[in-house]
């Protein structure tokens, strides 16, 4: 069974600037550790139970809000005690709609904290749901550096020395962005999508080796880097053996696969007098196209086959 993450409700609360409309004595403390989100519409209506997720976060919006307003208040009442003692992480009432007094004395008496937006249910829904998909997203951390290059996310991976973070530093010079150096933080947001980020202790950092630890926002300004990035494409930096045989037309597709998901990646050999920064561009620029449709090592093969028929 994987790791299991959380984060704490007072971050979404600031996230999404919720209104407070009751705080439980552990608003502090208390986690969110499920991306689902309910609008429990069945539960309210026919009290069925049986297969209820209480780690979910419960949404009450126009319909639930318009069928409870609907009810007689002892009615109300015993409707929403039964939703609010299955001790969910929190209820958020949605499109700013007024907060019945029974919603409050159940809060009260569950010690369950109640919230307020003024947006809309489904937009509020898709977005709350997109940020807890990031914040307990599985993750692991990679030794390697991530650069935006030509809007495209690259994840260099080597082994020490073999001349990461001087590439970033170059990339970084010719206008392109670093994310991380060193330690990569990698999270699987969906089935396809891996985004990464740095450790905040040694964000914008980078150690380059000779010199030590240069502070890159300072030095090239805020253009320079960024915070987080979808990883779009893999160097694998390795230095030139020169027995191996490496790929020279790119007609098969390599894929590095990462919290089981796969990502179109090369390995790059490396020896004195290449220029890698030139080189992660024009992998960059080359894996956008293939991207896009268009193989240039498939195109080429065409050419000559068509030629020799």
């Amino acid at each position: 069974m994987g790791q299991e993450y959380s984060v704490q409700l007072s971050k979404i609360i600031n996230e999404f600037n919720l209104e407070i409309i009751f705080a439980s004595d552990d608003m502090e403390t208390r986690v969110v550790t499920s991306s689902d989100v309910l609008r429990p519409g069945m539960q309210l209506a026919s009290g069925f139970y049986q297969y209820f997720d209480n780690e979910r976060i419960s949404i009450l919006g126009k319909m639930e809000s318009a069928y409870l307003f609907e009810q007689s208040s002892p009615v109300r009442k015993h409707i929403l005690e039964k939703l609010f003692e299955q001790n969910v992480p929190a209820i958020i009432i949605t499109r700013g709609i007024e907060v019945m007094p029974e919603i409050t004395h159940a809060a009260e008496k569950f010690n369950i904290p109640v919230l307020r937006t003024e947006h809309s249910t489904s937009p509020f829904l898709a977005a709350l749901i997109a940020a807890l998909n990031i914040h307990l997203a599985p993750r692991i951390s990679k030794h390697g550096v991530l650069v935006e290059v030509y809007g495209e996310g690259v994840l260099i991976l080597g082994e020490s020395g073999v001349g990461k973070s001087e590439t970033a530093i170059e990339l970084v010079k010719r206008g392109h962005r670093l994310v991380a150096d060193d330690a990569v933080e990698l999270k699987r947001v969906s089935s396809k999508t891996l985004v990464g980020s740095a450790p905040d202790v040694i964000k914008h950092f980078i150690e380059l080796r000779g010199i030590g630890i240069i502070d890159i926002q300072k030095i090239f300004g805020m253009g320079a880097v960024k915070d987080t990035e979808k990883i779009d494409f893999i160097i694998h930096l390795e230095n030139w053996i020169e027995d191996k045989t490496y790929d020279r037309l790119g007609l098969d597709d390599e894929y590095t696969a990462i919290l089981d998901v796969k990502i179109p990646s090369v390995t790059v050999p490396v020896k004195p007098g290449r220029n890698l920064a030139v080189i992660v561009e024009v992998a960059a620029m080359n894996s956008r196209q293939k991207r896009m449709g268009y193989n240039a090592a498939s195109a080429l093969n065409d050419r000559l086959m068509k030629g020799m028929s």
